[in-house]
């Protein structure tokens, strides 16, 4: 399963690789009045992916993260209710 894992990633990075060098060539962006920039357009194709992946992801990963506390909190309050129980019990059995 690795060697598939790894195959697909090369062939991913070989594609790519021929993507970029066949579309390399400058790109004008008027960027204000009279401001202008030219950047590659495999460059600029990849500047804006991660401009529009980046939030996404960073609010994937918020979410992650916010249900992980969830649950330890939720785990907590189980572990301390299980605790309390046998205790209760043992005071009014004495």
């Amino acid at each position: 399963m690795q060697f598939l894992k790894t195959l697909f990633w090369v062939v991913i990075a070989v594609s790519l690789a021929l993507l970029s060098r066949s579309n390399w060539q400058d790109v004008t962006l008027n960027l204000w009045s009279d401001i202008q920039i030219d950047v590659k357009l495999p460059v600029l194709i990849a500047f804006m992916f991660l401009l529009g992946w980046l939030p996404t992801f960073l609010i994937y990963r918020a979410k992650i993260w916010r249900m992980r506390n969830r649950l330890d909190n939720f785990e907590r309050q189980q572990v301390a209710t299980v605790q309390e129980v046998p205790q209760a019990d043992e005071a009014a059995a004495v």
